[in-house]
């Protein structure tokens, strides 16, 4: 007789991936000496008794890979327990090592890593843990089975771990939202996405790799706009990473480029609707920003009379809402009056964008002098 070994079973003898994926599951024959060895083990209600009796289970069965994965998973708990942090990941990490897809065991190590704030091994559990549940179906169908009897054993085999599964699946999103060093962080949401490539936290995913890849992280705007692209390719109105590759684009000196700025910052003010009755906070936040980016692109395309209501737009949505939004946005109306001639309205506009603290202050203080400079002379 057998009997399979859930969170809180008993003893082990065999460990085998399934035969439609990459689960692993211990159980044990009844009866077996590992058996005998474990039952007496359970018995034994003094914890450093059950750590030392579980010592001698493992060099008495070192034999055995599902035997030493499960003694190592026990002691990992008894460890834990304790308080031993240290040793209960040591010893659970032994476990892993012997059963890699054992969702059981990552949720205990992953618990474990939450507690003492180690997100990278956070993420390493959550990974492996992704890519078995991938894995579920891909393996060859046994033979005999029907592939109705294959689908439903599928099926069953995914609801199984599936609570499971969510839980890792969460604890790798928060070692991404964890890690405070950009380029350790791309390299969480690169294996992230990989081992779950229809994550219920792709959109949070995406949008956390585009402003890592972004100015003031890694500044890697070639990357930037390739993730930004793929993330479209699944999610066409996503609003977050259209406003991105606008603003990277406009950026950019190629035509092309500054052609499909043109075409995102549209597209957002289409889908957020500013004007609409009801229109949220957001989603004119969202239209200020894209109306400030279509009319910086304008100006590169030496469209300076277009741009300028775009900009007016912007300045009346995003005033009261993002004050560097705000400033950017008056910051480049005042530059392309002045671009026209047009002084005074430069300098009304430049004056208003003057008084705000932040990283547009300065080039707007410089460009009004240089605005009353020309007024002084007649021009």
């Amino acid at each position: 007789m057998k009997r399979t070994l859930g969170l809180c079973g008993l003893v082990v003898l065999v460990l085998a991936g399934m035969a439609v994926g990459q689960i692993d599951k211990i159980v044990i024959a009844a009866g077996t000496p590992e058996d005998q060895a474990l039952e007496a083990i359970t018995k034994e209600t003094d914890g450093q008794k059950k750590i030392a009796m579980y010592q001698d289970f493992l060099q008495k069965f070192s034999s055995n890979p599902a035997a030493v994965a499960y003694a190592n998973w026990q002691l990992s708990q008894e460890y834990q327990t304790a308080g031993d942090l240290q040793k209960a990941f040591e010893y659970g990490d032994k476990a892993v090592t012997a059963s890699p897809h054992n969702f059981d065991i990552l949720v205990s190590q992953a618990t474990i890593a939450q507690k003492v704030k180690d997100d990278a091994k956070m993420l390493e559990y959550s990974e492996k843990a992704g890519q078995a549940y991938e894995g579920i179906g891909k393996g060859p169908k046994p033979e005999g089975m029907s592939d109705q009897d294959f689908q439903v054993q599928v099926a069953g085999d995914k609801d199984a771990v599936k609570s499971s599964y969510d839980f890792l699946e969460g604890a790798g999103f928060t070692a991404i939202t964890d890690e405070k060093d950009p380029k350790k962080r791309m390299s969480y949401i690169e294996r992230f996405t990989a081992a779950y490539p229809n994550s219920k936290y792709q959109e949070q995913v995406s949008q956390y790799a585009i402003y890592t890849l972004g100015p003031g992280q890694l500044n890697d705007t070639s990357r930037l706009i390739a993730y930004g692209e793929k993330t479209l390719a699944a999610n066409p109105n996503s609003v977050p990473t259209l406003l991105q590759l606008a603003n990277s684009y406009a950026d950019e000196s190629k035509p092309a480029s500054i052609a499909k700025a043109v075409t995102y910052s549209q597209k957002i003010i289409a889908i957020t609707k500013p004007d609409a009755p009801g229109a949220d906070n957001a989603s004119k936040l969202s239209a200020g920003v894209a109306h400030s980016t279509l009319g910086y692109a304008y100006m590169k395309q030496e469209k300076t009379a277009a741009a300028i209501p775009e900009f007016k737009t912007a300045a009346a949505l995003l005033k009261g809402h993002d004050e560097v939004s705000y400033a950017t946005a008056l910051y480049r109306l005042g530059y392309a009056y002045a671009k026209l001639k047009r002084n005074t309205e430069a300098r009304e506009v430049l004056t208003e964008a003057a008084k705000i603290p932040g990283p547009l202050q300065a080039p707007s203080q410089d460009l009004l002098l240089k605005v009353n400079a020309a007024r002084a002379k007649g021009q």
